[in-house]
């Protein structure tokens, strides 16, 4: 099974709650290549068989997720020892080990009064794992309509929500210290290719982060996203050679990232 056709059965299972869920992470990125003003690449998204899906702890979800995705065919794998334990859903016959898991935000202890670790929940019969800085990619979503146009094999095009391009750029810098160096390359990349995709929208892009993204950080966390957009991109790095080497099927120097995520980051930023 193909990724577009593993996509698919996620969402088909998913659709009736997909006004409360927010695919993030690097489906999400994928998908903005289907929003219909954005300059679509020529080369490939970065591949991930993983699918994050997130939402607000007070998103009313109700009814049974985990038999819906079960009926799609969907089977759970559990792993570590929280109660209840990290849980993935993996797509039984795809080709590629599709699978998602849910997220929804960390607030307050990590560690409960208890004793217990405050790293998981269930609701509506799944499990989603709680993360911090995951409120930003939550707040005003953008919409995209997916379907066999975009080679998505639904029935009928759907509306997905996933972070607005800001948004999602933003909590790569809020989560960069939590990071490996491996995934912090990763994520210099996913922002230059997000900032290309979007790259004749840089004035909306200010518009927002002005109106609606900085307003919703704190004082701290907007001194934080500031001083590592500017430090991520002010010199080439082995972090940015690193994240210049991941794409296999078009050339970028290290430069050629340095210097385009500068210059855009400025201007969206300012």
């Amino acid at each position: 099974m193909k990724d577009l056709d593993a996509l698919a059965s996620l969402v088909q299972a998913l659709e009736p709650w997909r006004a409360h869920l927010v695919l993030i992470g690097g489906w999400a990125h994928r998908l903005y290549r289907f929003h219909p003003e954005v300059n679509t690449p020529l080369y490939q998204p970065v591949a991930t068989r993983e699918t994050d899906v997130a939402f607000s702890n007070e998103a009313p979800l109700d009814g049974d997720i985990q038999a819906a995705l079960s009926e799609a065919g969907f089977t759970e794998e559990l792993t570590g020892e929280h109660k209840p334990p990290v849980t993935h859903y993996i797509l039984a016959n795809s080709d590629s080990g599709f699978y998602a898991e849910f997220l929804t935000p960390l607030h307050g202890r990590a560690i409960k009064r208890s004793g217990e670790q405050n790293a998981t929940m269930e609701k509506a019969g799944i499990t989603a794992q709680r993360i911090r800085q995951l409120d930003i990619l939550l707040i005003d979503p953008m919409v995209i309509n997916i379907g066999p146009r975009q080679g998505v094999p639904l029935k009928k095009p759907m509306d997905i929500r996933v972070p607005n391009p800001v948004n999602f750029m933003i909590q790569k810098f809020l989560i960069q210290q939590d990071r490996p160096p491996r995934k912090q390359a990763q994520d210099l990349l996913y922002i230059h290719d997000t900032l290309e995709i979007f790259g004749a929208q840089l004035a909306q892009l200010n518009a927002r982060w002005k109106d609606i993204v900085a307003p919703a950080l704190d004082a701290k966390a907007r001194a934080t996203v500031l001083k590592l957009a500017d430090k991520s991109f002010a010199t080439v790095t082995d972090t940015i050679r690193e994240a210049a080497r991941i794409p296999q099927d078009r050339k970028l120097s290290p430069e050629q990232l340095q210097a385009a995520c500068e210059l855009a980051l400025s201007k969206i930023l300012s």
